[in-house]
């Protein structure tokens, strides 16, 4: 097959899923059966057009234009080719805990359910491959639309209410911001096109280049950079796969695949290095990684602890970003890979845990581990992953993060990065050393057991490539050498 035109197949494979889900809604087997095949499809396709770009291709395709220099149309990049191979690949297990979690708690609306979710990870596609920003913006807001549903997918008023939560913040950040400065780049340059590095520099003046990079930066509020970070947390009434989609697969990894693009291939890393462009930037996100840290402590509700880990995690890929030198965006995009398995994995054990005992608070955990075993280990080995110890994926994304601080001279952000881990071990760690050592405290889990193997299967899958992306992160390191001409 030509592979210009995988791209098009691979927007098309999702859709169609999303449509014969609704046809066979009434019959839940073949429905569920539609979800399995339209991902191990879709994933496959990513397959073969990472072949191609791993050999140097860049297939591309314009589908029409808008205006003069502006269209809609879609390039494989390495970048791109990183966050389609990650949201691919774990949509399969998510599906297949989804047909576990939905069943196990009877859920409604899942037909609606499983549609939005082909949609979404349709919109993933359309993102990770667009050619310029204004694809990149209609996908950016399809990708919203198509995961409210999901948000509120229970219809109590505490969803709704996050829901509103969830659409104002995203399409207001992306209107009122991201949208001025993709107006502005189109009239300075006269074009919005993905350029190797960028196209911006010698045509903006530096004043010029600093307004814009904060209008992208604070228009991409699917980062979740503090103080637009809300949204996240209050999207945890959502059912757990739901959950998971959002801090691993698409819209939180959406956000960062976004800033990182923008700074790549709009800005330069030339740019952001010659006019200090990103400096401020470099501290909001250290605040972010500690501040949120620092809640994620306070808080007892499993999930919400997991959420505010997620914002701290995510800005750690920004900060990469703002560092813009080699180590540091290689790292950034190495924890677009190594956080996702690391808090998918998580985010499983937790529905697990909900789905086998209907407990949500840590203080109710201890000794938990006894009844589940598999779900706790699997949990252990997401957290060492999202902390930065081997032999663990994200050893590799910190290592490489604070190698680009080192570059740029910047010391004291080391210090937040060690900081930021021995954090990220005092709110997790603990949960399991309770779970398996309770002490003197009564437990009451005789009574329970694993959660069913639908819902254990993925966790085991994503924990084992938390260990896979340590031993065997070439393919990852090789796309991410591309960007730099390797």
């Amino acid at each position: 097959m030509n592979t210009d035109m995988t791209l098009i197949l691979l927007l098309l494979i999702p859709f169609i899923g999303a449509t014969l889900v609704g046809l066979t809604g009434k019959r839940p087997n073949l429905r569920e059966s539609v979800t399995l095949v339209t991902a191990t499809a879709l994933f496959i396709c990513v397959l073969i057009l990472a072949g191609s770009v791993l050999k140097g291709e860049r297939p591309a395709i314009e589908l029409f234009s808008l205006l003069p220099n502006i269209s809609i149309a879609f390039r494989a990049e390495p970048l791109g080719m990183i966050f389609a191979l990650v949201a691919s690949c774990l949509w399969i297990p998510n599906s297949v805990y989804s047909i576990g979690y939905m069943r196990a708690h009877k859920e409604p609306a899942q037909t609606r359910y499983y549609m939005c979710f082909a949609l979404a990870i349709m919109s993933v596609m359309g993102l990770a491959f667009s050619a310029n920003l204004v694809t990149m913006f209609l996908f950016y807001e399809i990708l919203t639309l198509s995961t409210y549903p999901l948000v509120t997918h229970s219809g109590t008023p505490e969803a709704k209410r996050a829901g509103r939560v969830y659409l104002g913040l995203l399409i207001g950040t992306s209107v009122g911001f991201q949208l001025p400065a993709i107006i502005l780049t189109y009239l300075t340059t006269g074009t919005t096109d993905f350029q190797e590095g960028g196209i911006l520099l010698g045509h903006a003046a530096p004043g010029l280049i600093m307004l814009l990079f904060a209008l992208f930066i604070f228009g991409v509020g699917k980062a979740a950079l503090m103080p637009f970070h809300r949204w996240l947390p209050a999207a945890m009434v959502a059912p757990t796969p739901v959950s998971a989609l959002l801090h691993a697969v698409a819209v939180v990894k959406g956000g960062v695949f976004v800033v990182l693009k923008i700074v790549i291939y709009i800005f330069g890393l030339d740019a952001i290095q010659l006019g200090h462009t990103g400096d401020w930037l470099l501290w909001l996100a250290a605040f972010t990684i500690l501040a949120s840290s620092l809640i994620a402590m306070t808080k007892d509700n499993l999930k919400a602890r997991l959420a505010y880990s997620t914002i701290s995690q995510l800005s750690y890929i920004v900060l990469g970003a703002a560092l813009a030198t080699t180590a540091s965006i290689t790292g950034g995009g190495l924890h677009l890979v190594t956080h996702a398995f690391g808090k998918i994995t998580l985010f499983f054990c937790a529905g697990a845990i909900i789905t086998a005992t209907h407990k949500t608070n840590i203080s109710e955990m201890r000794g938990i581990g006894r009844a589940m075993p598999i779900t706790m280990l699997a949990f252990f080995i997401g957290s060492l992953s999202v902390i930065g110890l081997p032999p663990l994926g994200g050893t590799w994304s910190k290592w490489f993060l604070a190698l680009g601080a080192v570059e740029a001279d910047k010391m004291i952000l080391v210090g937040v990065l060690m900081l930021s881990s021995l954090l990220n071990i005092a709110y997790l760690v603990p949960i399991v050393i309770n779970a398996f050592f309770p002490g003197q405290h009564p437990s009451d889990f005789d009574k329970y057991s694993e959660a069913p193997w639908a819902c254990l299967a993925p966790l085991l899958f994503t924990s084992a490539g938390c260990l896979v992306l340590f031993v065997y992160p070439d393919p990852i390191f090789h796309l991410l050498n591309q960007l730099f001409g390797n």
